[in-house]
């Protein structure tokens, strides 16, 4: 589906953004447990926003009383079933009738410009995710003691110019605390996914899917808000907790970082699908070769084809949705795990590229030209990639497991 407003880049380039777009409404939307003075405090620096939002709900996860709140900021809530903050801020999102939506955590509160800051993008590109800068503090005496910052995430927004080079990891730079996007965008990715019931994980999920689906990525460290209390790394948590907010992540995101990288589950990064044209041999060796190479990969093929090559739970019979990268097979292959590396790697930001055995597609960007029916969005790569052997009849089965067929 078109946006309903604003334009896009190539790549990731938001600095290039155009104008923004007039009369978006804001809407902001504020998470709360069990927090009143932090919620207090935060709704507070919302009444004092250089761009004032022209709506504030607080969505409460079950809190023994309701939240007080000053007049005209309205309340949503869920019962107490246990930490759900992705169900919490879908039930507040809901509840909005803005265009533009900013999300913060209740002990999370923020500066005066950061609530332009985090729609500034996002009124402009649409399909931005703006993650702004949570900084950490001691509000227990009173004041605003300073604390350290995570020094991997600052790091990691200055190796990345503010994830303006942001990549297939940068979802584990995003932050739900403090968060801008347009309502369209929101809709369109489905929200948080509820099935999060843990601590964490479900901001890097939104902003990973959002990534895949064709979205861009911004950090802007001038949408500043002090969030009470030290890092999650600071804090203990349990192993336990850990644990299953790894497994949770990589049970969904199949990317080099947090996916698994030997286990078989989680989604499709790779799909491959070969030609009905193969000839038996050729499509057998083809798809050994591949899972050999790419055990974690997805392939397409159909009934007769799948009969041939046998029961294997990576075999399927349309491409999965969400899926990185597509390769079309138009002939048969042979390569090792440094021949599919190669290849797979060698689109260097482009659309899609020839591989002399059939053709590479980065489905991130082709979904982003499809919805602007913008073809320039995927260019073609200039340039032909042979890192893959092509099939030959000296390929047989008995060769290729034996491994005398070069």
């Amino acid at each position: 589906m078109r946006p309903p407003w604003g334009g896009t880049v190539a790549g990731n380039r938001w600095d290039l953004a155009g104008p923004p777009a007039d009369g978006l409404r804001v809407s902001v939307v504020v998470s709360h447990y069990e927090q009143p003075e932090q919620l207090a405090r935060t709704l507070a620096a919302l009444a004092g926003q250089t761009r004032p939002p022209d709506e504030v709900v607080v969505t409460d996860d079950g809190s023994a009383e309701p939240p007080v709140v000053p007049t005209g900021v309205r309340v949503v809530r869920q019962e107490d079933r246990g930490f759900r903050v992705a169900a919490a801020r879908n039930r507040g999102v809901e509840a909005t009738t803005g265009d533009l939506l900013v999300l913060l955590d209740a002990d999370t509160t923020p500066e005066p410009g950061c609530v332009a800051a985090l729609v500034d993008l996002p009124s402009r590109l649409p399909e931005c995710l703006v993650v702004g800068r949570r900084r950490h503090a001691d509000f227990t005496a009173g004041g605003r003691r300073e604390l350290p910052e995570p020094e991997w995430l600052a790091s990691a927004y200055g190796s990345t110019g503010d994830l303006l080079h942001a990549d297939d990891t940068s979802h584990r730079f995003v932050i739900g605390a403090v968060l801008g996007c347009s309502r369209w965008w929101w809709d369109e990715l489905g929200g948080c996914d509820e099935t999060f019931t843990e601590y964490g994980g479900e901001d890097w999920d939104l902003a990973h899917r959002s990534w895949r689906a064709g979205g861009l990525l911004a950090h802007r460290p001038d949408a500043v808000a002090w969030h009470d209390g030290p890092d999650a790394a600071g804090r203990g948590q349990q192993d336990a907790a850990v644990l299953g907010e790894t497994v949770a992540i990589a049970d969904r995101i199949a990317v080099p970082g947090t996916g698994w990288r030997g286990l078989l589950r989680g989604p499709a990064d790779v799909v491959v699908t070969c030609a009905a044209r193969m000839s038996p041999t050729e499509l057998v060796v083809t798809v050994d070769s591949l899972l050999a190479a790419v055990p974690t990969a997805r392939v397409v093929l159909s009934a007769e084809q799948s009969s041939l090559v046998g029961p294997d739970a990576r075999v399927a019979g349309s491409v999965p949705e969400g899926a990185r990268l597509l390769v079309d097979l138009e002939r048969g292959v042979v390569g090792d795990a440094g021949a599919w590396s190669s290849a797979l790697s060698s689109l260097a930001g482009r659309g899609s590229r020839h591989l002399g055995v059939g053709t590479l597609t980065d489905l991130r960007l082709a979904r982003r030209a499809e919805r602007w029916d913008r073809p320039d969005l995927a260019p073609l790569h200039p340039d032909v990639d042979r890192s893959l052997t092509p099939w030959e009849p000296r390929h047989t089965l008995e060769s290729w497991l034996g491994g005398w067929a070069r």
